[in-house]
């Protein structure tokens, strides 16, 4: 019998060879194993370290919010390789950076990457939302039969999917022990060699570069409401109001993700005011000073509406960071939204109002 299925499971793997990938973004293709009773059918999905052109155009796609709920791999067990029954088992989330960034780390190990249905969302997001968690951990080892697949029962979990997965629970429901890796994929390899992180690996970094990465899909976020409240403050005649529309999104956009590390206080909202404030300042003076035949309370009207407007605004865009960084946690996040939101909608609710009131006064003549 045990022949006879190990011929046949064979067979199997052979013809889905030839058909290739099930899914192009990420180079896999799939095959079947039984158990020796032959009464449970498994399929483990194939897959390689190599990124190609059409992963890294999903990569591009992804970074810049396209298709944002598109950018996916099919949940279930892969292969990497030749593995074993005593090859390790890493757990990846099933959107395509973070598999991909997994499995191109481990191209010359052989293991299995079991991979979560997070809804094509990133580890750290996942676990946080609840995605990435015990339940559908305990669901998918189920689902694959890897008590099957291999003699060992220890799984490899992302340090940053620690927030959604209970190491315990999972041992009590699955029989597999959790054991935490590295913040990152890349130091998997080294990891490896002990089982153990170093200071660095378990080190959550927040560079230049990762910042910067998060600026277009924001971008695209909000690039048409700016523009059409620029296109509409222009139309009224209000140029330099259009303008500061433009430059508030640039600070709480561009310079807010940048400048981050460096700007004072803790809260991503006041840091938002801030940066916002600063940009507002030169519209604000230019009012002051530059509208010498209006009355001189209009002027400082004017000057305050740049400096409420453009400031919020400035701190509703850097507070939808705080998903993205490791700065802020998933409660501080929430206290810092149920605090600062009101705030900002009374006080740029304020600064519109002050708007529509001296551009009607421009239009009618001072009406």
């Amino acid at each position: 019998m045990k022949d006879i299925l190990e011929n046949q499971a064979e067979e199997i793997t052979k013809k889905n060879a030839k058909k290739g990938s099930c899914c192009g973004s990420s180079g896999t293709g799939s095959k079947q194993i039984f158990t020796l009773s032959g009464k449970t059918e498994h399929v483990i999905k194939t897959t390689s370290g190599e990124i190609t052109p059409a992963n890294r155009r999903d990569h591009l796609m992804a970074r810049l919010g396209v298709k944002r709920e598109q950018h996916r791999v099919e949940p279930g067990l892969y292969t990497m390789g030749n593995p074993t029954k005593e090859s390790p088992i890493f757990v990846s989330a099933n959107y395509t950076l973070s598999f991909d960034a997994l499995r191109s780390a481990l191209r010359d190990v052989d293991c299995y990457i079991l991979v979560l249905d997070t809804k094509g969302i990133n580890v750290w997001c996942a676990a946080g939302k609840g995605t990435f968690g015990t339940n559908e951990l305990v669901y998918r080892i189920e689902t694959v039969g890897l008590k099957d697949v291999v003699d060992h029962r220890t799984l490899i979990v992302p340090q940053l999917g620690a927030t959604g997965v209970n190491a315990r629970e999972v041992r009590d429901r699955s029989g597999f022990k959790v054991e935490f890796g590295p913040v990152r994929a890349a130091d998997l390899p080294e990891y490896l060699k002990t089982h153990r992180a170093t200071n660095e690996m378990r080190r959550v970094q927040f560079t230049l570069s990762d910042r910067i990465v998060l600026i277009p899909v924001e971008i695209k976020t909000f690039l048409k409401p700016i523009l059409i409240a620029s296109v509409i403050l222009a139309l009224v005649g209000s140029y330099t109001a259009a303008a500061a529309a433009i430059a508030a999104a640039i600070s709480g956009l561009i310079l807010f993700p940048i400048l981050l590390p460096w700007i004072p206080t803790t809260d991503f909202s006041t840091k938002g005011f801030i940066i916002g404030g600063l940009a507002a300042l030169p519209f604000a003076l230019n009012s002051f000073y530059g509208m010498t035949d209006e009355a001189m309370w209009l002027r400082y009207g004017w000057a305050l509406t740049y400096m409420l407007v453009m400031s919020q605004i400035s701190a509703f865009l850097a507070l939808n960071f705080t998903g993205s960084t490791t700065f802020a946690s998933v409660t501080g996040v929430k206290k810092e939204i149920f605090t600062y939101m009101p705030k900002i909608a009374w006080i740029s609710g304020i600064g519109v109002i002050l708007i529509i009131i001296f551009s009607s006064m421009k239009i009618f003549g001072g009406i």
